[in-house]
């Protein structure tokens, strides 16, 4: 399917009832009913009523809960489990999500130091089994990847659990508190929970709030208590309560592949792997099985082995502890004594995105897998949740200071549905790349699950049930009979040209990749919360399912570039910080960027005004080029009189053949640039103004904020 068809899939006309019963006020016929007109009366004054709730605490909703924090907004957190997974599950971080980390005290160097070194996880690899023939590699980073020429801040390999651990230092430094049900009373909640237990049962949305009924067990008893708040978010997981409740459905492509994951710890095979064949991830084909094993952490040895799963045949009483150990040994190639299997879990990959982001007149919200949920293949869901919630706070923010009205949080759907449609078509590319492999070697993935729908679903589905299992694990015997040595090997003619075939699909890029640094760090929002200008393309490109380098843009909408950049009030000072650095975590303030030329400090200074009456923090910078700093202090304190926000930053290139500001943003120094507090590109004038500045900037504040 092409992508535009794959785009198609996502725009049908298609809604179904609610799985799930809600309460008869809220939903009908999957639309919310509310009986407010709007959001005018922001209740931020009763404290019986919570700015923010949100229901889910995994990386998403604790990334969120943060930055609202940090921002001077009260929320609280649900979470339905009563103590955190130590699965690993999601493990690659990308450049963006790494820059949003960093703004977090840190917690993007922490990663970096606890992160295994990265020559143990740059290369997948490709074998018969872990101590046999190697049948390929592909080493995805590149030297560009550590120069921090794009980004001030490198990939990382983490896993989600210890991700999670470190997020909840973050909240507790922050004074939020980790409450389990036999530690509450009944006050209300007044911001800087998290519930532990807490499952969302019901929602009902009421003319000034959300009313939210949430089950906890205490004392041996269920017991039900109910909270009140402006804005309800969901960010619980792909089988999100919260969206079935709001009775909003996904639209996609359902069951791609099931499969079963086992979680497993053995330090002698860390140990092997590390000395003599490192990698993140072990794709393992041979006659006796098959699995792509994940490893989290060599020096640790803890892995996590991904195997094809084909119910009803097959049921999770097949993959025992006793069993798995035995599949890992086959897949191994040699004995292990220490193989520790601490969970397995049947889990089902799809690729879909909800039909809408936000509901209820804006009062319900969903972020990460609750939105959207994707093939794993590139990385791309957690990610793409944290990108979320950053595009989501400083909105959420603007709203409850009083800022924005609430149809700013109209624009997160309108920004980020898109994004989450373009990276799920992604994601199916990279996981078809990854297919691409095991049918080069003779056993197409598509095959195999033809003739198990052909005898669940056809005319195998009239055989008693036994007679299913061993139909299908003797089809499966002889499919893997292709992997044989006589057959996969370099005399063999055959198995020499599949051989031959794979090193090409390694050489051509044409595998599963992991990173994606054109859509990683230049993905770009067409409307929204911005102002599109003339020379911008109002299309994205579609994926190509293939590593393509980030190229610097200032298009609205595009995340404002990287560049090392000098402070200049503090003139001794040679530390370099990033243009991104620019922007404060814990106050919603635009920045504007300008050349120092006489009618951009007019432009500036006509900002500041118009800030002042949209009652909207706006700081300028005044970018020098190195060569002409001097005086530059004096100069602007002179042109900006009497403001005062606003900072002097000098280019700091790396070599003097190393591009200028405006060159790399595509644009003359006689233009300017509008940043959002999330560090998108809000606005541009490419070549100056020629209009009344301060009409100008009245035009794009108040598109901006939709005021």
């Amino acid at each position: 399917m092409g992508f535009l068809g794959f785009i198609k899939g996502f725009s049908s006309v298609y809604r179904a009832k609610p799985r799930i019963r809600v309460h008869p006020s809220f939903c009908q016929y999957g639309y919310c009913h509310i009986q407010c007109r709007t959001f005018s009366h922001f209740k931020d004054h009763d404290d019986s009523v919570l700015p923010v709730l949100i229901v889910g605490a995994g990386p998403v909703g604790l990334v969120l809960s943060i930055l609202l924090t940090k921002l001077g907004v009260k929320c609280s957190v649900l979470e339905k489990s009563k103590s955190f997974s130590h699965h690993p599950q999601a493990h690659f971080i990308n450049n963006r999500s790494m820059e949003v980390f960093r703004k977090l005290d840190g917690l993007a160097e922490e990663i970096q130091r606890s992160q295994p070194p990265v020559d143990l996880w740059r290369k997948f690899v490709y074998c018969t089994s872990l101590t046999g023939p190697v049948l390929g590699s592909v080493d995805h980073m590149q030297p560009q990847d550590f120069e921090k020429v794009v980004s001030p801040v490198s990939v990382a390999h983490f896993s989600q659990y210890k991700l999670i651990r470190l997020l909840l230092k973050k909240l507790e430094d922050l004074n939020f508190h980790i409450c389990k049900p036999e530690g509450l009373n009944d006050e209300p909640f007044r911001g800087g929970e998290l519930l532990m237990g807490h499952e969302c049962v019901k929602i009902n949305a009421t003319g000034q709030s959300v009313n939210v009924t949430a089950s906890h067990l205490k004392e041996g008893k269920y017991t039900e208590r109910n909270i009140s708040c402006n804005i309800l978010v969901g960010t619980d997981g792909a089988g999100s309560t919260t969206r079935k409740l709001a009775g909003i459905e996904l639209r996609g492509e359902k069951d791609l592949q099931k499969l079963v994951s086992v979680h497993f710890l053995s330090r002698d095979l860390g140990q092997y792997l590390l000395n003599e064949r490192p990698g993140m991830l072990f794709f393992i084909f041979n006659t006796e099985a098959i699995g792509v094993l994940v490893a989290h952490d060599l020096m640790q040895g803890e892995f996590v082995l991904q195997m094809p799963f084909y119910p009803p045949q097959q049921s999770l009483d097949d993959f025992s502890p006793e069993t798995c150990k035995h599949l890992i040994l086959k897949l191994v190639g040699q004995e292990l004594s220490d193989i520790d299997v601490i969970d397995i879990k049947p889990w089902v990959m799809h690729a879909e995105v909800a039909e809408k982001f936000v509901s209820c007149d804006n009062r319900i919200i969903l972020a990460g897998d609750a939105a959207h949920r994707f093939p794993p293949a590139g990385g791309f869901g957690m990610n793409t949740g944290i990108q979320d919630a950053h595009n989501l706070a400083w909105k959420i923010a603007a709203l409850v200071k009083g800022i924005a009205p609430s149809s700013i949080l109209h624009t997160y759907e309108t920004e980020r549905r898109p994004i989450a449609i373009f990276n799920t078509a992604l994601s199916v590319q990279n996981f078809r790349a990854a297919m691409a492999v095991p049918a080069t070697l003779g056993l197409d993935p598509t095959v195999a699950n033809s003739v198990h729908q052909t005898i669940t679903d056809g005319v195998g589905s009239i055989l008693p049930s036994g007679l299913q299992r061993a139909i299908l694990d003797g089809i499966f015997t002889i499919g893997r009979a292709q992997l044989s040595e006589f057959l996969l090997n370099e005399k063999n003619l055959l198995g020499s040209s599949r051989l031959a075939k794979l090193r090409r699909l390694f050489e051509e890029g044409k595998s599963l990749q992991l990173q994606f640094p054109a859509e990683d760090l230049g993905f770009r929002y067409l409307e929204g919360a911005l102002i599109p200008d003339s020379d911008s393309v109002g299309t994205q490109e579609p994926p190509t399912g293939r590593r393509r380098d980030y190229i610097p843009s200032s298009d609205p909408g595009s995340r404002l570039p990287h560049m090392n950049v000098r402070m200049l009030s503090n003139s001794s000072s040679e530390a370099c910080i990033s243009t991104l650095d620019l922007l404060p975590l814990d106050k919603v303030e635009f920045l504007l960027f300008i050349a120092p030329l006489e009618k951009s400090y007019h432009l500036a200074v006509a900002a500041l005004k118009v800030a002042e009456e949209f009652k909207v923090s706006v700081k300028v910078c005044i970018l020098w080029p190195t060569e002409t700093v001097k005086g530059a202090e004096a100069r602007s304190k002179t042109a900006m009189a009497p403001w005062e926000n606003y900072i002097d930053v000098a280019e700091a290139k790396k070599s003097s053949n190393s591009s200028s500001w405006w060159s790399m943003c595509q644009m003359t120094e006689k233009g300017a640039i509008l940043v959002r507090p999330d560090e998108h590109i809000a606005w541009r004038a490419k070549s100056g103004l020629d209009d009344d500045p301060i009409l100008q900037m009245k035009s794009v504040f108040s598109a901006i904020l939709k005021v």
